[in-house]
């Protein structure tokens, strides 16, 4: 192969190169675009203790804290000097009737459909489970039979939505109704937790450290 030559493929094959790299980037972006990105985490400020939890606790300023059922003015933010470890986290065990707590982003709603997915740190005792739950834009309410149970430590638990099943809610009473089959998850106003219990003390409750929500914000 003359020099002449060589130089001469050389210049013919960097533009088809250049266009294979740029291609298999636009692809690569592509497929990583079906996940939906983080939507919002709170992690609750780290501040001395309070019962009731109240809107001051939340990190993320554009997040609003709700607080329902008959046992809603005894969730508390607790925290203890020991462990050292100890989060400033969420705490039921004081509470006299079913509970729950939302979130909600005063800027978007959030579509839960696809690949969206709920992420918390929490422990429970007893016999409690902690379930998301969920209040779509037309005011229905839901939360889900998968539940996060008994734990001797802390550890984090990630629900896939597309595999979850639900239930509507009497968001009054925080009592699950009957199953729901397929809801239509696409806009998506509060998203939160409860056990569907009372508290029972530190033998009997549920405590959550953070929470995770990755989905697509939907314009309000």
């Amino acid at each position: 192969m003359s020099r002449i030559f060589f130089h001469s493929y050389i210049r013919k094959l960097i533009p088809v190169s250049v266009f294979v790299v740029v291609f298999m980037q636009i692809l690569t972006d592509c497929a990583a675009q079906y996940r939906p990105s983080l939507f919002f985490r709170e992690d609750f400020k780290e501040i001395p203790a309070a019962t009731p939890v109240t809107q001051v606790h939340i990190v993320n300023k554009d997040l609003v804290l709700g607080l329902y059922g008959p046992g809603c003015d005894s969730i508390k933010k607790s925290h203890h000097d020991t462990p050292a470890d100890d989060p400033f986290y969420i705490w039921s065990g004081l509470c006299t009737g079913n509970w729950a707590v939302t979130l909600k982003n005063s800027r978007s709603y959030v579509d839960l459909t696809g690949y969206a997915k709920i992420m918390w740190r929490s422990k429970q005792s007893g016999l409690r489970c902690l379930y998301p739950l969920l209040k779509l834009a037309d005011g229905t309410w839901l939360v889900g039979t998968r539940g996060d149970c008994i734990s001797k430590d802390w550890r984090i638990t990630e629900f896939n939505i597309m595999d979850m099943n639900w239930y509507t809610l009497n968001i009054k009473s925080v009592i699950e109704v009957k199953p729901v089959k397929d809801p239509d998850l696409s806009k998506v106003d509060e998203i939160g937790f409860t056990d569907l219990m009372t508290g029972g003390g530190s033998d009997a409750c549920s405590r959550l450290d953070w929470i995770e929500v990755h989905g697509k914000p939907v314009p309000r």
